[in-house]
Formats: structure tokens, sequence, C-alpha cells
């Protein structure tokens, strides 16, 4: 019997198959017609894929030649250099090391200066790197943030395989169609961070178990690797873990149906699991020998003291101390109070509704509608309910998991919801009726034209029912909206628009050194306000948790422009 996978396919490709011995419908012409629809769908999927990709590819580059450096990114593309040279571990711990040193693939052919054994801390050896080593800081980050596009392109094929298996190449094209066009995976797919390679690997360990429930000894060993990879990335992947491994164990039980004793394919499922589980750890053990193969380790003074339930859950894993020193650091934030902003609202600690209200705000509206639908015809189509597990168990509970956090800073926490969503939205078109695929239609449309208007403010985008990427500063901050990124875009506009100006006070939230890009600001809070005149220039992330002197001094200026809808400019009397 063939697999719902394999029906869909046959489907969506190639048409309703014929009987066995049967002529071909309205005889030799019918079927030569469809022998040359055959020859010609594969090359037209292969010319729509790569369109896709390169338009995704054009906007992740063109984007990345114009940012300076986020907040982040500094830390990662120093660390990334230290692990090359030196390595060595000792710089951002609270991170495990593959997507930086996915970063350093980049770093390699940049050849950046760098004294060897800095010991400031690791926001100094950014600066470092970047701004006092003689080193061209755009030419650094290009070359950093270029393995994360590749990785990100990459992880788009993925979702077009993933989509593909289950509804067919329709399906599959839907699919990479929302990942592609997606204001938010096109930002951290730019960037040299590491939230799109981590989001990107545990829905590759996600196919991969999907596709081990028909082979299940090479796809359960791959859904390892990639599984390992996503720990290895990021630390706030561990809690999909548990729920892959279930689906490793469950994907061997399906696979093994009616053809293995009921007490052996048991024993099989705890094995399957049991073997990605060892993949996995083998993979993270890999990783950190890759950056020092002496693991020399150790325990920075500063690393917080667990206890209970997270002192337990470190005391048990069974990495590198690295690993676990870092897992300490990360509950050290998690401790931690901070302060978010929401809707115009300041407020001290966490939302729980923070990043589904944030969500609501970056999705453009035909990607909220398909997300919608696609997950309402997974539950309501009976065969594609057994996807559901996959598609949609592992992205709720890394959302569930994500939503007790503390630290409300940005959709980047919660950037795996784009990329397995698109692969639930591809689902509508298993409906297989002329009004699903006009739908879909005119909702990837919406979705394309909204990408597009947006370019290339992508990093601040909200969608129309929430007055677009000039309007994000007014609902978000921080890596919603202002993560430094536009200070050479504010170089450029103070030399064009106001090269006569004698004074500029600056605000400015960010990694990136102002003068090195010919921005000679003083600061407006160490003067008495009456000092203040002429043109005051603040990050909008400043503006919304803006408190005293700050506050004062913008309900006293006037907005006379905007920078990269990032970065406002007033004018003081």
């Amino acid at each position: 019997m063939m697999t719902y996978e394999q029906q869909s396919l046959l489907a969506a490709d190639d048409g309703p198959a014929a009987a066995p011995g049967a002529a071909p419908a309205g005889g030799r012409r019918g079927g030569s017609h469809r022998e040359r629809l055959r020859r010609h769908r594969r090359p037209l999927l292969a010319l729509l894929v790569v369109a896709l990709l390169a338009q995704m590819a054009v906007a992740m580059v063109t984007t990345a030649v114009r940012q300076t450096p986020t907040i982040d990114e500094p830390v990662y593309v120093g660390t990334a250099v230290v692990y090359v040279r030196e390595h060595s571990l000792r710089f951002n711990p609270e991170h495990p090391p593959l997507g930086k040193l996915v970063v350093a693939v980049g770093t390699v052919f940049a050849h950046p200066h760098l004294k060897a054994g800095f010991h400031g801390d690791q926001g100094q050896l950014g600066r470092r790197l970047l701004y006092e080593s003689g080193n061209d800081p755009w030419r650094v980050m290009f070359w950093a943030r270029l393995p994360v596009m590749v990785v990100t392109l990459l992880f788009g094929l993925v979702v077009f395989g993933f989509a593909r298996d289950l509804v067919g190449r329709v399906g599959g094209l839907v699919a990479l169609a929302l990942y592609t066009f997606s204001p938010d995976l096109i930002t951290n797919g730019s960037l040299a961070t590491l939230d799109m390679p981590a989001a990107g690997f545990v829905v590759t360990a996600t196919w991969m178990l999907w596709r081990a429930r028909r082979r299940p000894l090479p796809y359960l060993l791959l859904a390892g690797l990639a599984t390992g990879a996503a720990v290895a990335t990021k630390m706030s992947t561990l809690p999909a873990v548990p729920v892959l491994l279930v689906l490793a164990a469950w994907s061997y039980w399906r696979a093994t149906a009616g053809t293995v004793p009921r007490r052996r394919r048991a024993a099989g499922a705890l094995a399957a699991a049991a073997g990605v589980a060892l993949v996995l750890i083998a993979v993270v053990w890999a990783v950190y020998l890759a950056v020092d193969p002496r693991l020399r380790w150790t325990t920075p003074a500063n690393v917080p003291a667990v206890h209970g339930l997270r002192r337990l859950l470190i005391d048990v894993l069974p990495f590198p101390d690295a690993y676990r020193d870092g897992m300490r650091i990360q509950f050290g934030f998690e401790s931690a109070t901070w302060h978010g902003y929401l809707f115009g609202h300041v407020y001290a600690g966490a939302l729980w509704y923070y990043l589904p209200a944030a969500l609501l705000v970056k999705t453009p509206l035909g990607m909220l509608a398909l997300w919608l639908l696609g997950a309402g015809v997974m539950a309501a189509v009976p065969p594609l309910r057994a996807a559901v597990p996959y598609v949609l168990v592992v992205p709720g509970v890394l959302l569930a998991a994500a939503l007790q956090g503390s630290r409300d800073l940005g959709v980047r926490y919660a950037l795996f919801v784009p990329v397995f969503l698109a692969v639930a939205a591809a689902c509508v078109v298993a409906l297989r009726r002329r009004g699903a695929y006009a739908v879909t239609a005119v909702l990837l449309a919406f979705v394309a034209v909204s990408s597009l208007r947006t370019y290339p403010y992508y990093l601040p985008y909200s969608n129309e029912a929430f007055g677009g990427p000039a309007k994000t500063r007014l609902r978000l901050h921080d890596s919603n909206v202002d993560w430094g990124q536009d200070l050479g875009r504010l170089a450029d506009r103070l030399r064009e628009r106001y090269p006569r100006e004698r004074e500029v006070w600056l605000v400015y939230k960010g990694s990136g050194v102002p003068s090195w890009y010919g921005i000679h600001g003083r600061d407006p809070l160490k003067v008495r306000p009456e000092r203040v005149h002429g043109l005051l220039v603040v990050s909008d992330s400043s503006i919304a948790k803006a408190q005293g002197p700050l506050k004062r001094l913008i309900r006293g200026s006037r907005a006379v422009d905007d920078v990269g809808h990032s970065i406002t400019i007033f004018r003081r009397p």
C-alpha cells in the first residue's frame, strides 16, 4: 500500500493514475501531451525554486552590505576569529560553538587583523576586532554574514523538500515562497547570528524523522546529526529534544508495521530513540573538540550558581563542562529582570503573550492567513494528521518554552515558527480544489508584495494592519526594529542633508562605533538640558524606553527625519 506522501506526489505531479493496461485518455495525442508535460515539469520546478531562492539571496545580500553590526554580531564574529586562531572557548560560553563556526568560515576569507591573547570581555573583543585593529568593518561583517546567508538558502531547500513530501511539488513551492518572502527570515538570514542556523537545524531534524517512517536507518542517523547540530548552536533548542526522540521511536514503529513482530518493533523503537540521542551527544562533543581538541576550560568567575531542577538538568546532561557552564550563564540571564516594550508600554519582567503579539505584528497578513488555513487542513484531513506531531507539535513545544523566557527582545526567539508553519501552510493545497489553489495564490501574492514593499528595511518590518515598517517602533523595540543596524545610514544622512550642523547630539543603542563612520556626536545626557541645541539623534529603542532627562529632551524637540525606521532625528530649538 502506498503511503499518503506517495499518493499525494502522484496526485499533485502526474495527475490521476491510469489503470494498468488502459489506453491513454484521448488516444495517442493525449498520451504524448501528458508525456510532454512531464518532461517540462521538472525543469520548470527547478526554475521556480531557483527564482525564489535567488530573490531571497538578493534581498539578504543587498541588505547585509548596508547594515552596520547589530548588537550581538561583534561578539559572535570576534569569538569566531578566536576559535579559528587560538582554539580557545573562553569567549561567549553561553552559546555553543557551532553557529559561530559557521560564521568563522567567512571570517577566514576576510583575513582580519587581531592580536592574540586579548583579555577583555566579549563585547570589547568585538570592538577590538572591528574598530581598533585596522580592519574594515564593512568587509569583515559581509564575510562573516555570508555563510549564514548560504545556510539560510539551504534550509529553504529543506522546507521545500519537507512540504513536497507531504503534499507534492505545488505544496513545496508554496512553502518555499513563504520561507523566501518572510521578512523575519530574510532579516536573520542576513546577519552573523545564531537564530537562523538553530531554527534550520531543528526543521532539518524533523524532516529527517518524517522520512524515517519509510527508511529508518539512514534518516534516523541524519536526524541525530541535525538534532546535535541544533543543540550545538543554541541551547534554546533543548526543549525540542525529548519530542524529537519520541518521534524517532514513533517513526521506526511506523516504518516496521506489518514486517516486524510487535516486541521487536518496541525494542527497535527504543533503540532508534537511543541511537538518535547518542549521535546528538557525539555531535555536541565533536563541535567542542573542533574548537579545542584539548578541551581546555576553566569556569569563569561570573558563572552564577543554579539550584533546584535547573541544577539537576545541568548535572545530568552528558555534555562538556563548557556547555554546562554556558547553561548556568543562560539560567542566570533568565533569573534577571529585563525591561520590555509592547504596544507603547514599558514594563519590567516578561509577558507570556509577548512573542505571539510580536509575531502578529511582524508577520505578513497573507502569511498569517495561510498558517491558520494550513494548520486547520492538517487537523481536518485524516491522512495529514500523521504529520501534525512533526510539523506543529515540535514548534509548539519550542514556543511554549520560549514563552517562559524572561527576555522580551524580539521575534528572533521564535524564529522556528515561520520556518515550520511555512510547511504547515503548504497543506492547503491538499484540498485539491480550484478554490484552495486560488486562495493560496492570492495570499501568496499579498505576502510577496508586502515583503517587497519593505525592501531594504526588513528588520523593522511590520505588516499593513500595524502601519508598516515606519510604525513598528510604536509597538515593539530592540531586535524587532532597532538593533543598531543603521549607523552607516545615519552617517550618510547627516552628510547629505545636514552638512553644516555644528553640533549633533547622539543617543545610539548598538555595538557600532559612531566615530568610525564619521559621526562625532555628543552625549546629551552628560550636559544640562538647556545646553542641548541643534540636531538630537536618538535610536528608536531608546525612545521607546526613555525616562527622565531623555524623555524631557524628546518632548522639547521636533522630529524632522527618520533613518531606516530605526533612528529618529529631532530638531532642538
